[in-house]
């Protein structure tokens, strides 16, 4: 199997796809292409459609769109185990994983993924609309245990690491429950090889470079 990712930095979409095949732990072979490059159109021809990442092709099939492809895996390699275990719970996480594809644009607009940065962007309307009921996700399946949305991890958790990088990049403020579970998300040592990976590439993509720079200053006292 292949899957074909972008910058490591900015890609938060080849992150999902990632996530998903490593933390289940299907053997692939990682492609990565620069972002905004020729070579990056010219690679994905004959092999996404779209012209966009990620995408994985296992054999003679080819899946694109980290949902559709998280579906796939769950299915094709993992007896649907990439989902909660109940059918109520496994209905939840679908819609929460359709949301977060169909949703927050202003957020995603306004706040890119940006591993490498520590930012201060303008909350708009919109944009606190989306931060609020993202907060409202995190709060609401902070009583799992496991610390995942819903116990274990599941691919859903996979959906919505991205948004919990950016709450950092951009240091959002969020409920005391919403905050537990990105700190465990961020320590999610899978996630930590990603964010390793991401913090060594140079590539500057001028596209995601959103906001001000925020550096925090620790004032030291004379004793």
């Amino acid at each position: 199997m292949k899957l074909f990712i972008a910058n490591k930095n900015y890609s938060s979409w080849s992150l999902r796809a990632w996530l998903i095949l490593n933390k289940l732990d299907i053997k692939h072979e990682e492609i990565m292409l620069k972002l905004f490059t020729k070579a990056f159109y010219q690679s994905l021809q004959g092999i996404a459609a779209n012209s966009k990442v990620p995408a994985i092709q296992d054999g003679e099939l080819t899946v694109c769109e980290s949902l559709a492809i998280g579906e796939y895996i769950s299915e094709a390699y993992c007896s649907g185990a990439g989902w909660p275990s109940t059918v109520a719970e496994r209905a939840k996480a679908r819609a929460l994983s359709a949301e977060m594809v169909s949703s927050f644009t202003a957020l995603r607009t306004a706040m890119p993924m940006n591993i490498r940065a520590n930012r201060r962007v303008d909350i708009t309307v919109a944009v606190q609309k989306d931060i609020s009921r993202i907060n409202e996700i995190f709060s609401q399946h902070s009583n799992y245990e496991g610390g995942w949305l819903f116990g274990n991890w599941s691919i859903v958790d996979a959906m919505y690491a991205p948004v919990v990088l950016r709450f950092k990049t951009y240091g959002v403020y969020l409920s005391p429950q919403a905050q537990q579970y990105c700190n465990h998300v961020l320590g999610c040592p899978t996630l930590k090889r990603w964010i390793d990976a991401a913090l060594e590439e140079t590539d500057i993509v001028p596209e995601d470079e959103a906001g001000e720079e925020y550096v925090l200053r620790v004032i030291q006292q004379d004793s």
